[in-house]
Order: structure tokens, then sequence, then C-alpha cells
């Protein structure tokens, strides 16, 4: 019982398996959606498990189920976004969910792995598939052929510096769980050798959420994959990577001065870097990548101060996150009938087209540039309030010039939305129910988040 999420998602990922294997005339959007609301529903009840297993390499807390239901929640939202007409080939889709499946496995064990083997293994679980997926898109181009290769071959960069790192970790503690290292830690720390083991060992953590000077996948990947799959990767394997960052800082007494001061830097470039940068974006994918680049520099701030405050609202943030990121993406597919790339001039005219998406997209955008009463707002508030409360002074101001900065292109595309015409020959934009629904319940999300904070708020400072 314990394990029950996990096995509810192998189970998801295997049925697809042996659907790849028949004739594929089964109802696979159905399928899909019915097995990850199953996931969803089971994972909100396990809520309260709590245990070790596999000598203690595998931890099941409160914490751990809170993100694994955040997890469980961007797939079921993903797989619900997914249309028959998106670029994914109807022949690859059994193997396309199947691996989606593994994927989210991958990430809900990495959040219960408290040792460095069981790290690696559910690191490689879902990197792997994820691997995989880019590829499978209906346009057999020369961008989404190189976004695939890039990926794979700067992950496993990633994935080799984060075990050269690990090594030295292991030398020094004479352990591979990460409390025996928190133990032994503290002595290596004010030498070169002990940041040295701690920074690299980040790498695959700061990879998976493109922060600097580990971003320069993200806008290829998200430009050359296709819209449902850069939405899954743009926001779910963020929120697994967020969970051992926090776990690994909880377990910290206390930062050193070097090592803080290298995570204040990795956060100002990527906050400056990612915002700079997007400005000059056409591409709407590229221009979410680098926002992503962005908000992966503004997540540093709540991971700082190894307080539980700080967890909180880095969780928070992250919980915002995923809503205000999928809806955004939820715009771009439903706008993309052939799930062609779309640029920023594409949004002419869509509050004439359609009212509910131009709501849909301003909101998210107004989230994502912390403009109240939107969730983004609030989410960045309690990041700024830790990161102040901890001293770290310096990266509120530089946060703060960059959420000003930031306003530029994601007000773009408000603009573009309400303020410019249609081109010529493109109609209304008729939405089917259940679209419709989709975007009311983001909206509500965001707003709900950005208007009643403190309740989720209470019960994430729980968690950490």
């Amino acid at each position: 019982m314990t394990l029950l999420p996990e096995i509810v998602i192998f189970i998801f990922a295997v049925i697809f398996l042996f659907l790849s294997l028949g004739e594929k005339k089964t109802n696979l959007f159905a399928a899909a959606r019915l097995l990850a609301l199953i996931g969803f529903v089971i994972t909100l009840l396990s809520t309260g498990a709590r245990g070790e297993l596999f000598s203690g390499a595998y931890r099941v807390d409160f914490f751990s189920q809170v993100f694994k239901l955040l997890i469980v929640t961007g797939l079921l939202l993903v797989v619900f976004m997914m249309e028959r007409r998106d670029d994914v080939e109807d022949d690859y889709l059994p193997e396309y969910f199947m691996l989606l499946g593994f994927s989210t496995l991958g990430l809900m064990m990495l959040v219960s792995a408290v040792e460095l083997i069981s790290i690696v293994v559910s690191l490689e679980i879902s990197s792997f598939s994820l691997y995989a997926i880019v590829p499978l898109r209906k346009s057999q181009s020369r961008i989404q052929m190189e976004a695939a290769v890039k990926y794979l071959f700067f992950g496993a960069i990633a994935t080799g510096i984060m075990l050269y790192g690990m090594g030295y970790l292991y030398g020094m503690a004479h352990s591979t769980f990460l409390a025996d290292i928190m133990v032994s830690l503290p002595r290596f720390l004010n030498q070169p050798l002990g940041i040295m083991a701690v920074s690299l060992t980040l790498v695959a953590f700061f990879f998976k959420l493109s922060l600097f000077p580990l971003h320069f996948w993200a806008p290829d990947i998200y430009e050359g994959a296709s819209n449902v799959t850069t939405a899954f990767i743009a926001t779910v394997p963020k929120l697994a990577a967020t969970a051992l960052l926090i776990r690994l800082a909880m377990l910290s007494a206390s930062v050193p001065t070097e090592l803080a001061m290298l995570l204040f830097v990795l956060a100002a470039f990527s906050m400056t870097l990612g915002n700079i940068v997007g400005l000059v974006q056409k591409d709407l994918k590229r221009l979410l990548a680098y926002s992503g680049i962005a908000h992966a520099g503004y997540l540093m701030m709540g991971i700082m101060p190894l307080s539980r405050d700080g967890g909180a609202a880095a969780v928070y943030y992250m919980t915002i996150y995923l809503f205000m990121n999928l809806s955004c993406f939820y715009v771009i597919i439903l706008l993309a009938q052939k799930g062609e790339n779309l640029s920023v001039e594409n949004l002419a005219g869509l509050a004439r087209r359609s009212p509910l998406l131009a709501f849909t997209l301003a909101l998210a955008a107004f989230s994502l540039a912390g403009i109240p009463p939107s969730g983004g707002f609030t989410g960045k508030l309690f990041l700024f309030v830790s990161a102040f409360k901890a001293g770290y002074l310096g990266i509120v101001l530089i946060g703060a010039v960059n959420a000003v900065i930031s306003m530029f292109y994601y007000l773009n595309l408000v603009r573009m939305s309400y303020s410019r015409e249609a081109a010529a020959g493109q109609g209304i934009i008729q939405l089917a129910f259940h679209e419709k629904v989709l975007c009311y319940v983001f909206n509500i999300l965001i707003l709900y988040l950005g208007i009643l904070p403190f309740g989720v708020l209470d019960i994430l400072r729980r968690a950490v």
C-alpha cells in the first residue's frame, strides 16, 4: 500500500506497452485519461502513507506524497490536453503514453529516493523515457531530430558529471545515504573539494530546472519537440528536481558562504539571461523556454535560505508554475491546428476569435509576470520574503528588477491578443466542452492560489 501510487503508474505504462503490440484499435485517448485519473485519485488517497523501503533507501513521507500528487496532476493535465489533431503520429501513440508513464514513474521514485544509487536509477528511468519521446512528432524535420540528439547528448553529459560528484561524496562520507552524507559533509564544505563535490552532484538537477549555465538545451528542445511533449518537459520534471533540492537543503544545518555565493550567482545569471533574451523571442515555445530559465533563478531564492518557510515557498511557487505554464501551452495546443510551432504574431486577434482562450493566456501571462491577484505574484512574494529574511537582500533586488523586465514580453502576448486584428482568413475558434472546462480549471487554480494562498501554504510548510 505504501507504494500504491508508483504501482498504479507502472501499470499505466505496462498497459500501453501491451497495447503497442496489438492492432491499436483501442480508444487510446480515453484509456490514457481514465488510467491517469485513477492514478491521480489513488495518489490523493495515499498522501497519508508513511514508511521506509529497501533498507531505508526509499522514504515515503508527507513531503514525497505531496510531490507525487503534483507530478501525477501534471501527467493528468497533459493527457487531457492531448487531442487527435496533435502532432504525435497515431502509430506511435501507445509507445508515447507508455514512455510518458515510465517518465512519470521515475519522477515519483526520485522524490522518495534518499540514497545516491536510488536517485541515479530514478533519474535515468525518467530521463531515458523523455529522450525517446522528443522525436515522436509527425513532421520529421531537421529541428526535431537535432532537438532529440541534443537532449540525449546534454542529458548524458549532465548525468556523467553528477556521477563524478557523487563519487567524491561517497569518498567523504563512506555512505550513499543522504542523511549520512549530510552529517559528514560540513567537515569538507570549507574546502574546495567539498564545494566541488556538491556542485558537480547538483548538475543533473540544475539541468532539469534549466538553471544557468545548464540552460542551453531548453530553447532548442522546446522548439523541436511536439507541443504536448514540450508542455510535459517544461513542467513535470522540474517538480522532482525541486523536491530533491529541498530535501537536501532541509538536511543541511547551515549553508557555507561559498555554496551560498554559488547559488546566488547562478540565480542572478539565470534570471537576467532568461528575461533579457526572452525580450527578443518571436517563437512562442522558445519564449517560454527562456521564461523557464528565468523562473529557475527565482526558485533558487527559496532554496538558498535552507529554512522551512523558504522550502514551502519554493514548493508553492512550483505548484503555481505547473498550472500557469501548462495553461500557456494549452492555448498553443488549441491554436496550432496541425501541431505546428506558433510565433507571437499568430496571437493577433485572439480575443475576437476566442475570448476564453485570450483570457486564459492573459491570466497565465499575468501570473508568469507576477501581477496581482494571480498566483504568480503570491508565489514570487513568498520567495522574495523568505530570501529577504535570510539576509539575501541582493538577490531580492535582482529578482525584483528582473520581474519588471519580464513584464515587457509577457504583456506583449496580451497586447497581441487584444490589440491586434486577426490575419485574413482566420475565423472563430470553436472549443469543445472539455476544452472549455480545462481552460476554466486553469483559470480558477491560478486565481485561487493567488487570492487564497495560506491554506495551501500551511500544508506545504507541514510537508517540508
